[in-house]
């Protein structure tokens, strides 16, 4: 019996694509998912990120891997902002506007976008980049400068530092979580459950303190 298992170990093990067919089919793909995951929010992309991070890092040449991975993350999401900003926009000039805009203010609660659009008063498209680094900031900002008419160049100005301070960070996440373990799904695993905690905490301490505060009314 345990021969049987300890050979069908070895199978798998010998049925891993090479490392070549492993970045020929991961790159595309990682592109693919955060363009995706830039215009729906279907797709965890700050997750797909840390997970190809922590398979660039067991690759044969680990730093060339993770500046490719780095690379595609960003471009890629600075195409998907791009799209869904030129998307919003043409839904301001539609008489009847468009899905996409309507999704953008679905995404938005009235007190986020009113703190976006202070913050892009006082900030300018430098906010930006602290949009992308708080977990369901990007939203409120990029509809910020849909409804204050920000021009697409100056938003592509602003864009374009904080999906390079987005992939950098996330791929550091990915680092982080593969140098603790030996095995790449480990690493994946690891990075996975830590970019779901950095994006679920934020909304759940202000559910939290909603509760609390309603709580605080009703009793006093």
């Amino acid at each position: 019996m345990t021969g049987h298992v300890l050979e069908g170990i070895g199978e798998l093990a010998r049925g891993v694509p090479p490392e070549s067919t492993q970045q020929a089919v991961g790159y595309p793909s990682l592109f693919l998912l955060v363009v995706l995951g830039s215009l729906v929010p279907v797709v965890p992309t700050g997750a797909v990120v840390s997970s190809a991070a922590v398979v660039a890092i067991h690759q044969s040449v680990p730093p060339l891997s993770l500046l490719v991975v780095f690379g595609v993350a960003s471009f890629a999401a600075f195409l998907g902002d791009i799209a869904l900003y030129w998307l919003g926009r043409r839904g301001l000039s539609s008489k009847n506007g468009s899905r996409w805009l309507a999704q953008l203010q679905g995404r938005a609660a009235p007190e986020r976008l009113a703190q976006a659009r202070t913050r892009l008063d006082e900030h300018g498209v430098a906010v930006l980049v602290l949009s992308r680094l708080i977990p369901a900031g990007r939203i409120p900002v990029m509809l910020a400068c849909l409804l204050s008419h920000l021009p697409m160049r100056r938003f592509a100005r602003g864009d374009a530092p904080a999906v390079l301070a987005w992939s950098g960070a996330y791929a550091l996440i990915g680092i982080l979580g593969g140098s603790l373990f030996t095995r790449p799904w480990e690493g994946v695993a690891a990075a996975i459950a830590l970019t779901v905690l950095l994006s679920t905490a934020p909304a759940l301490w202000r559910r939290t303190r909603a509760r609390r505060e309603a709580h605080g009314e009703a009793t006093g």
